[in-house]
C-alpha cells in the first residue's frame, strides 16, 4: 500500500530519541496506514541474539508516538519483523524467533487497526524450523491475486547453506506454499550463497528478486510464471557486502534501490545509498548517498509515497532513521 494523499517533500528523522527501553535495534520494517499514517516496528533488546530481543514498533501521525513493545512470545531471541498491508485494509506482522537464525520459526500477528491492537501471535506454518514467509523484506500482491513472500534458509555448520525460495499463498496468507530453491551452484559460488530476497512483478506473472550473498554482488533470479519456478541465480554488477537491501516498485515502473554500495564478504555497512531502474533492474544509476560518516547503516526497508518512496533503516544499532523523499521524474 503506498502513502496515499501525502505531499511529497523530503522528511529525515529518527523515529525514537536517545531514550528508549532498548540498548540495541535494528532489522527494521515499515507499511502505509490510512490518513497518511506509517506503522514501523523493529527488533531490540541488549544485543542481537540476546534472549530479551523482542518486536517493538512505533506510529507516525503528525510525529512519532513512542517506541512500544509488539511481540514477545517466548524468552528466546526475535528477529526480523516485517510488516504488511494486506489489499482488504489489515496489517501482518511476521517475525521469527529462536535461539539462533537456522533454527528460527515464523511466527504471525494480524491487526485491524492500523497496528493498535494484534492477534495472539501464531506459528506461521506448524513445525516450521529453519523459516517460512518473509526472512526480510515485504510479500508483494501478484496482479492474478496471490501473495509472494520473500524467503531463505541458512543451514547450520559446518555444511553451511544459504539458500532462497519464494513461499506462495493463494488464499490471503491462511496457507503457504514453498516454491523449490533458487537454483544456486554451491561448488562453484563464493561463500555461503544468498539470503533475504527483495520482490517485484514487472507484467502479470513475471516476478523478479533481487538478493544479498557472499559473492560481493547483488544476486538475481526471475520467475515466467509467478514465481512458482525461478532462473538460476546469477550475479550483477551492483556491489554487495553481504548485508541486507530493499526495493519499492513505484507505480510507472521505476525501481528504486536502497543498498551498501560496498562489495565483499562482510564488508563495511557504509555508506548506504538509493539507486533508480528505469529499465525493470537491468541497470541502476547511483541517485543518493542516505549515509556516509563510518558505522553501520543497513537494513534498509522501503515503500512506495506517491511519486516517491518512504524508508526506515538501522542507524549505528541505536536508532531506526526514517526518511520520505521524491523519486525524480517518477511523478
Amino acid at each position: 500500500m503506498p502513502l496515499e494523499g501525502v505531499i511529497v517533500e523530503r522528511l529525515q528523522e529518527h523515529i525514537f530519541a536517545q531514550d528508549r527501553p532498548f540498548a540495541s535495534c535494528h532489522a527494521s520494517t515499515l507499511v502505509a496506514l490510512p490518513g497518511g499514517r506509517v506503522l514501523a516496528a523493529w527488533f531490540g533488546g541488549t544485543q542481537e541474539g540476546h534472549p530479551d530481543v523482542a518486536i517493538w514498533g512505533a506510529t507516525r501521525d503528525a510525529g512519532w508516538g513512542p517506541p512500544r513493545l509488539l511481540a514477545k512470545v517466548r524468552e528466546l531471541p526475535h528477529w526480523n519483523p516485517v510488516l504488511f498491508a494486506a489489499p482488504g485494509g489489515q496489517v501482518h506482522l511476521f517475525f521469527k524467533v529462536g535461539e539462533n537464525v537456522p533454527v528460527w520459526e515464523t511466527w504471525h500477528a494480524v491487526s485491524g487497526d492500523g497496528g493498535d491492537t494484534w492477534s495472539d501471535p501464531q506459528p506461521l506454518v506448524p513445525e516450521d524450523v529453519g523459516g517460512r514467509g518473509p526472512v526480510k523484506n515485504k510479500p508483494i500482491v501478484l496482479s492474478a491475486g496471490a501473495w509472494l513472500a520473500p524467503a531463505s534458509l541458512e543451514c547450520q555448520p559446518p555444511h553451511r547453506r544459504w539458500d532462497v525460495f519464494v513461499d506462495r499463498s493463494e488464499d490471503e496468507g491462511r496457507t503457504w506454499q514453498a516454491s523449490p530453491l533458487v537454483p544456486l551452484d554451491h561448488a562453484s559460488f563464493s561463500g555461503a550463497g544468498a539470503i533475504q530476497p527483495t520482490l517485484w512483478e514487472s507484467a502479470p506473472g513475471q516476478v523478479h528478486m533481487l538478493v544479498r550473498t557472499t559473492g560481493g554482488y547483488v544476486g538475481r533470479s526471475d520467475s515466467a510464471d509467478g514465481g512458482r519456478t525461478w532462473s538460476p541465480l546469477r550475479l550483477t554488477d551492483l556491489p554487495n557486502n553481504n548485508s541486507g537491501l530493499d526495493l519499492a516498485r513505484l507505480p510507472g515502473g521505476t525501481l528504486v534501490l536502497c543498498y551498501n554500495p560496498v562489495s565483499g564478504n562482510w564488508a563495511e555497512r557504509t555508506p548506504l545509498s538509493l539507486a533508480i531502474s528505469r529499465d525493470n533492474g537491468e541497470s541502476w544509476p547511483r541517485w543518493l548517498n542516505l549515509e556516509t560518516d563510518p558505522g553501520e547503516y543497513s537494513y534498509p526497508a522501503l515503500i512506495p509515497s506517491g511519486s516517491g518512496v518512504a524508508l526506515t533503516y538501522t542507524w549505528r544499532r541505536e536508532r531506526i532513521a526514517y526518511w520520505r523523499l521524491p523519486v525524480p521524474g517518477a511523478g
